[in-house]
């Protein structure tokens, strides 16, 4: 496929993306860093780095408001995006437009020369180009997979972030919580502020820390929070704030992430100052949807990318806290190369019935076989469907008002579901 015309738009940019490399994920960093330096893409100013299994979007995004709300201008990238690509590249918290991505897409595909570059490798390089052309004052970078061979890993962080180390993507990053750590732990610099939100982390990201000098910084022992009723109060190594109001995103889990969050911030004080009034103001209107995402209106709807077994213990935490509903009605898709399994178990006894949805795409699973694995665990009241739509669909007419539906178990289903609750009954907001 050649490279787009100079009237194509962000689609057909996106499109030829897809069809550049013969792989989808192809760890490792010398393609894109060569292209890097044929760009002469550097940021002149600090750059903070978060990776993990699950949290890291929304640390990011609370990181993002936070700073600017201090007055910082900022640049966030993230991924990926659940309605449009222009959610993974923000400036001053705003999507950057069509023509400016396309632009500075445009550039890489002129530096690239014959190196073959992934989708995400491009558009990296790409969202890196806008935030120095913008002149953003501090970037918050969201890792997509791993760490070390990741593509943000070119930019080395004033800090690096690693909320937490689970098991998902194993056919990338290894078999086991010690090899997953130790591709985290690749984001780590020598001499510099590193902040670990793992309760437990694996002693190889430990040990990464040790072996560069890092300035680690742990949970429970250099920060932590404890809570009440109606606020809670941080501490790190030399800081306090306290009587601060629980955070705009829902779940308890969010705690641990604004935590984190608040942890970096200290750790960066020195170039970077944010005062209270900023670090109120930011976690009191931050908003990344998806995130146990509470839609208004009658039944309630709940939407979470939960997409492992550790993110999906979470969901259930956060389902069993929001207060009783007598039936609560899954919609439910996931891609094939995913822990369904561990997925399941984990949410079974928090659900009463399935709506099992075929997500499109060559690592999407089928309706029909998240049903049968369903069924092989025991589960009775379990339907499969075509689509996202049609499931939400059927829970939607099953559903009382007083009960629930959740959809959840990938990016992909969460996005279908939106766009179908937007057509259904146009955009509403979160309660």
């Amino acid at each position: 496929m050649s490279a787009p015309s100079a009237s194509a738009g962000l689609a057909g940019w996106l499109a030829y993306l897809e069809s550049l490399h013969p792989k989808t994920i192809a760890l490792g960093l010398d393609r894109v860093e060569a292209v890097r330096a044929r760009m002469g893409l550097d940021f002149k100013c600090p750059v903070i780095t978060v990776a993990g299994t699950n949290g890291k979007g929304s640390t990011t995004g609370m990181l993002e408001r936070i700073l600017h709300c201090a007055g910082y201008r900022t640049g966030c990238y993230t991924s990926p995006h659940l309605l449009r690509f222009n959610e993974r590249v923000r400036i001053a918290t705003q999507e950057a437009t069509d023509a400016d991505i396309v632009a500075a897409l445009r550039e890489v595909e002129a530096a690239r020369g014959a190196t073959l570059l992934t989708y995400f490798e491009f558009t990296t390089l790409a969202a890196a180009r806008l935030f120095v052309r913008a002149g953003i004052e501090v970037a918050v970078l969201e890792v997509g997979l791993g760490g070390r061979l990741d593509a943000v890993n070119v930019f080395a962080p004033d800090c690096a972030v690693l909320t937490n180390v689970a098991l998902d993507h194993q056919d990338y990053l290894g078999p086991d919580r010690e090899s997953i750590g130790r591709e985290k732990a690749g984001i780590f610099r020598a001499a510099k502020p590193v902040v670990c939100a793992d309760p437990d982390p694996p002693s190889s990201v430990l040990q990464a820390a040790q072996d560069l000098g890092a300035d680690l910084r742990l949970i429970g022992r250099d920060f932590g929070f404890d809570t009440s009723a109606h606020q809670w109060n941080w501490w790190g190594r030399e800081t306090k704030r306290q009587a601060l109001a629980y955070p705009a995103l829902r779940g308890a889990n969010q705690l641990f992430n604004a935590a984190t969050a608040l942890a970096a911030l200290e750790a960066v004080a020195t170039i970077l100052p944010v005062n209270m009034q900023a670090v109120r103001e930011g976690l009191a209107t931050v908003f990344i949807p998806g995130r146990f995402e509470v839609r208004a209106g009658r039944p309630v709807v709940v939407l979470d990318v939960a997409h492992n077994p550790h993110a999906a213990a979470v969901l259930t935490a956060n389902l069993g806290a929001q207060g009783y509903f007598p039936n609560t009605i899954a919609v439910f898709g996931m891609l094939a190369d995913k822990d369904i399994a561990g997925v399941v178990d984990a949410l079974a006894n928090r659900v009463d019935s399935w709506h099992c949805a075929s997500l499109a795409g060559p690592r999407g699973s089928s309706g029909e076989r998240l049903a049968e694995l369903l069924a092989g665990q025991g589960v009775t009241r379990v339907r499969a469907h075509a689509s996202v739509a049609a499931a939400f669909a059927a829970a939607r007419s099953e559903a009382g008002e007083n009960d629930r539906i959740i959809a959840f178990g990938s990016f992909l289903t969460v996005a279908e579901a939106s766009v179908f609750i937007a057509e259904e009954h146009g955009p509403s907001g979160t309660s």
